[in-house]
């Protein structure tokens, strides 16, 4: 149900519940402006803290911590390299690699479809602050980003990860 059809639902309910003075104001408030479905759909707020974590785990230098952020079947399509990883080993190596440039991200646009209590998708720009091993400088690198998640046993993981170098306006 898209959320302009969700949102009429939702207050056709109140206005049906509170026509028969059933609940009080207060009640009526924190429904109207919670974000999850009846069904105990994710939040965008939720999902969106789903990058911190994974930002986190980019910031201990630790590439088995970023690994657990993905699923054990999960395809990631790096930035920094050609090469598709389909598994943990894979997912790892890349990272052990692109840890040494002390990556942080920051989300400079973001667009989070909730598809359904156990799945969403997280699509937009970043900006990675790099620093070269070597020189210790640091520079921005602009990239496009889609993070797909599937909560999985209680927990939300990574399925498949795509990021590329934001091409030039032409």
């Amino acid at each position: 149900m898209n959320r302009r059809i969700r949102t009429r639902v939702v207050l056709a309910a109140t206005a049906v519940v509170a026509a028969a003075g059933t609940f009080t104001a207060g009640v009526g408030v924190a429904q109207a402006g919670d974000d999850r479905s009846h069904r105990g759909k994710a939040t965008e707020r939720e999902i969106a803290g789903l990058f911190d974590q994974w930002n986190a785990a980019l910031q201990s230098g630790d590439p088995g911590k970023v690994t657990e952020r993905y699923a054990k079947d999960a395809v990631l399509l790096p930035t920094a390299s050609p090469t598709i990883r389909t598994n943990h080993a894979e997912i790892a190596d890349y990272f052990e690699h692109f840890l040494q440039k002390k990556p942080r991200g920051e989300k400079l646009r973001s667009v989070i479809t909730v598809l359904d209590a156990d799945s969403a998708i997280d699509a937009g720009l970043y900006r990675f602050h790099l620093t070269d091993p070597k020189t210790g400088a640091t520079k921005p690198v602009d990239a496009r980003y889609t993070y797909e998640y599937e909560k999985r046993g209680g927990k939300w993981l990574i399925v498949n990860h795509h990021s590329s170098v934001l091409p030039a306006e032409g």
